[in-house]
């Protein structure tokens, strides 16, 4: 009874703050730091022309393959994050399926971001940039798992963690609301499958949901007894 006692008081997992920063860190970089090598050269998006998309990946191999090795590593800790965060929840005595839903998003999200950046890598080699086709074709690929591939599991991610966050008072409401309101972005976010025109969705809840992913890292209690009243 003792041992049992004791186990129920043990951290449920890693803390979540550092894998939080790990994952946008990497991220991040991988956004900015090939804009600074290609000096000022941005990734060229699907619906550009082709001899824009072409010419950047045939020049700028280099920094294409540093963004695909930074996407793949960001992708590691996003698993994690939605591995521990869906664990610290049960922890904390939440029974509903949210924290299940939130852990599968959050793996869909992290192998859809891990397939983006091994599909990025394809773009460095040689016998591929000799093709046009190919080139636009695994651009394409790309893009569709790394752009809704990555955004609507996010969504669920966020809802799994801001529903219970919301119901059993585990967050504070000025959090929970804004992580439901960038959850439902990201589904209708499923759309710009069918839709180019809404594509616009994509960074709008790819870049919050990365800084609530942040905020809730810290905010998330460890244990029942550390929740603060003003999440009540």
């Amino acid at each position: 009874m003792t041992t049992i006692s004791a186990a129920r008081h043990l951290p449920a997992g890693p803390p979540l703050p550092p894998i939080a920063i790990a994952t946008v860190a990497l991220f991040m970089a991988s956004l900015i730091l090939p804009i600074i090598l290609t000096s000022g050269d941005t990734f060229p998006s699907p619906y550009s022309d082709e001899a824009p998309i072409i010419g950047y990946f045939r020049d700028h191999p280099g920094p294409v393959l540093l963004t695909a090795l930074l996407q793949f590593a960001a992708s590691l800790p996003l698993g994690i994050f939605a591995a521990t965060a869906s664990v610290r929840l049960n922890h904390l005595g939440v029974r509903a399926p949210g924290p299940t839903i939130g852990l599968v998003g959050g793996i869909l999200a992290s192998a859809s971001m891990a397939l983006s950046g091994l599909l990025t890598w394809t773009l460095t080699r040689p016998e591929i940039l000799d093709h046009a086709e190919l080139i636009r074709l695994i651009h394409d690929l790309a893009f569709i798992t790394g752009g809704p591939g990555f955004a609507v599991p996010t969504g669920l991610l966020l809802a799994g963690i801001a529903v219970p966050g919301l119901l059993a008072r585990l967050l504070p409401r000025w959090l929970a609301w804004p992580g439901l309101a960038i959850a439902a972005l990201g589904i209708i976010a499923t759309l710009t499958v069918a839709i180019p025109a809404l594509a616009i969705l994509l960074p709008i809840v790819r870049f919050p949901a990365l800084a609530w992913i942040v905020i809730t890292a810290f905010l998330l209690p460890r244990q029942r007894s550390s929740i603060r009243k003003e999440n009540r």
